[in-house]
């Protein structure tokens, strides 16, 4: 059959922190050709699948990928010959068989995704759809209509992703009451701009971190939430009403597992988890902040319970999402249910390493009545899978950096493409 493949490549290509991954390519029978990309994260769970690097530390550091370049293309290149394009499970379920480990670890989570996302890019164009179409059919065929995500905008960056002086990594803006994609992403990058005018103001960096935002050092993590809400006003809106805040708190990064506190180095404060649940709720009454990502160690399953249960998460309607938490594994997610350990999930198919098993994450979440997140990494490359993900699977919403850098912006401009479609 025409659809069949007849050779997967891979390459290995820089992402935007300059650091080694891959881009694989799939080429059919009938000549037609897709290829994807594969980003890599800084700050990651502990029990994500495993990405293969080299180890030889006279190539890059350490961190070039060409064993899991050599396993698509002597391995994986072989063994997926001559199947239909469009067998997606098929051929997913194929690539873990011939792993055969629990965390990949043998092909390299990076080499089986990009295998993964390549194969769908290539069965899209071989059947003539646009991407997120196309994976509307895979994922949930009965949903007839499309509807664009929220975009979640990070304006300020800090943990793992900046080299500053704050400690909760990521800063949200959030601009919910818009109805238009376009018209969201207009009020993101006005407010975006407004801040950095203030930053420049005050005599703060306006330099950018890993995912675009800005990376000043400041006084307090309340300053950061202060500015946000000046930059709002200047931009001529109005928080809450127009615009909603969130943030990654990245918690399992200033954890101490030794003492069992979290450590906000900025703030001068060392808490309990229950000293941090009560952190938490303070900014919840003092600003507009409704979207919390990972506010706890990943293990510390008791205090998101905790946390979660809390009536004014109900009273606020605070989305409470696992990253490093669930890590888009079902296994985990399944425990987060049955503790009602949180009420959204951030999705990120390099966490798990095919597209069918992201699906399954994604399933589960949304029949559990979760919000889903569709999120990019902080090291990303110019792919914008995940934006016909999130439109594929009926996503509230999209996180994949500020209004600035190119590999952000990608993801934005593939969304406007869409709802241009779309209309």
């Amino acid at each position: 059959m025409p659809d069949k493949i007849k050779k997967i490549t891979a390459l290995e290509i820089l992402d935007s922190r300059g650091e080694p991954t891959l881009q694989v390519e799939v080429e059919l029978s009938n000549g037609t050709i897709g290829q994807a990309s594969v980003p890599s994260g800084a700050s990651t769970g502990r029990f994500e699948a495993y990405e293969l690097r080299d180890d030889d530390a006279f190539r890059y550091g350490g961190k070039g990928v060409l064993k899991a370049v050599d396993n698509v293309n002597k391995i994986l290149n072989k063994e997926l010959n001559g199947l239909r394009v469009v067998e997606q499970k098929q051929i997913d379920d194929l690539m873990l068989s011939i792993d055969g480990t629990k965390n990949k670890s043998k092909l390299g989570a990076n080499a089986i995704l990009g295998v993964s996302l390549a194969v769908a890019h290539t069965a899209a164009k071989s059947t003539g759809q646009p991407l997120y179409k196309y994976l509307r059919q895979l994922y949930k065929p009965e949903l007839k209509t499309y509807n664009l995500p929220t975009p979640v905008v990070n304006v300020i960056n800090g943990g793992k992703h900046a080299s500053t002086n704050i400690d909760l990594q990521e800063f949200w803006i959030v601009p919910h009451k818009a109805t238009k994609f376009k018209d969201k992403l207009q009020q993101a990058s006005n407010i975006f701009h407004a801040l950095g005018e203030l930053l420049h103001s005050v005599g703060y960096d306006t330099d950018l971190g890993n995912e675009g935002g800005y990376a000043p050092n400041v006084k307090s993590h309340r300053e950061i939430f202060d500015m946000i809400m000046q930059a709002i006003n200047s931009a001529g809106l109005e928080p809450d009403k127009d615009i909603i805040l969130g943030i990654d708190a990245g918690a399992s990064v200033f954890y101490n597992a030794e003492t069992k506190t979290y450590d906000l180095n900025l703030d001068k404060l060392s808490m309990s988890s229950e000293e941090m649940v009560d952190y938490y709720l303070d900014l919840i009454t003092e600003y507009p902040l409704r979207l919390l990502e990972d506010p706890f160690e990943e293990e510390d399953w008791a205090t998101w319970t905790l946390l979660n249960k809390n009536s004014l998460i109900k009273d606020y309607k605070i989305k409470v999402i696992g990253d490093d938490l669930f890590v888009t594994n079902v296994k985990r997610l399944q425990k987060g249910l049955e503790l009602q350990a949180a009420n959204s999930i951030l999705i990120k198919p390099n966490q798990i390493g095919t597209l069918s098993e992201t699906f399954d994450a994604i399933r589960l979440a949304q029949d559990n009545d979760y919000q889903i997140i569709i999120s990019h990494r902080s090291g990303e490359t110019t792919d914008t899978t995940i934006a016909d993900l999130a439109v594929a699977v009926d996503a509230q919403f999209i996180k994949t950096g500020s209004t600035a850098r190119g590999e952000r912006i990608a993801k934005y401009n593939r969304l406007l493409k869409i709802e241009e479609d779309l209309k």
